[in-house]
């Protein structure tokens, strides 16, 4: 589906986007790897869900530009939307139906070939078997969040954007999430990933950006980031930086200034 298969997966130069008078983003770079867990880490407010509106042709950007999957966001907007998958932290699932006919409504739209064989592959591949039979208001959080990111997959998009997909869930709920974003990478799709919540993005993530007022302010591995800081002296035993250091170090307490 790609024009651009040697390419990175996502690729931004020079976003700027401004709502009134608030400068959202003020030049964004980045750079995601084919098959990679790319986390995007910011406060609430920092325009993490700007990127992705933009990136998913929702929201047109002011200046600069972005290639998804080869393809430009403004001049190339459908072949994008048919490259990318975008689930949020509210479950896109009707509560009526069963786990398996959510799955089957949507290959059903998508004009899918074989839509219960595609729904019992993908219930087994998150682990919902068992519930497939089950309406949806029946299910836990984590179990809504993980069907919603298998109607996502459905089309076999080749890059997925994830928007701060574990926001509300209970610490067991976010692993079960987490084990199904690990297993979209390990199968080849492309994740891009916003969340705040600093361990999420450590467990996960290949690389991570911080976006602070509108601008990465640093982008790497977790192991480059915490090189950012010198290991603490705790009782005479070394302590190695957290990534919540190097945050809190490189972004400040509470000085985003109420963006979105």
């Amino acid at each position: 589906m790609s024009n651009q298969t040697g390419h990175p997966a996502i690729q931004v130069r020079g976003l700027e986007k401004s709502f009134k008078q608030l400068r959202v983003l003020r030049g964004v770079d980045l750079d995601v790897a084919r098959g990679s867990i790319f986390a995007l880490l910011g406060s609430n407010g920092a325009g993490k869900t700007t990127v992705v509106k933009i990136l998913a042709t929702l929201l047109k950007a002011d200046a600069g530009s972005a290639r998804v999957n080869g393809f430009d966001v403004v001049t190339q907007a459908a072949d994008v939307r048919e490259s990318i998958s975008l689930t949020g932290q509210f479950a896109a699932v009707d509560e009526i139906l069963t786990g398996r006919e959510n799955l089957i409504l949507i290959a059903r739209l998508r004009h899918l070939k074989a839509p219960g064989v595609i729904a019992d592959d993908l219930l087994r591949r998150f682990s919902l078997t068992e519930a497939g039979a089950r309406r949806v208001a029946t299910y836990s959080g984590g179990m809504r969040r993980r069907l919603d990111i298998a109607m996502s997959l459905i089309g076999d998009p080749p890059v997925i954007f994830l928007d701060e997909p574990t926001t509300g869930l209970d610490p067991e709920a976010r692993i079960e999430v987490w084990e199904a974003v690990r297993e979209l990478a390990e199968r080849g799709t492309t994740v891009l990933l916003t969340t705040q919540y600093l361990d999420e993005a450590e467990h996960l993530a290949d690389r991570v950006a911080i976006l602070h007022e509108g601008r990465i302010v640093v982008d790497g591995t977790v192991p480059e980031l915490k090189r950012l800081l010198p290991p603490a002296e705790v009782e005479y035993v070394e302590k190695q930086p957290t990534l919540e250091d190097v945050f809190l170090t490189l972004v400040g307490a509470g000085t985003d200034g109420g963006q979105r």
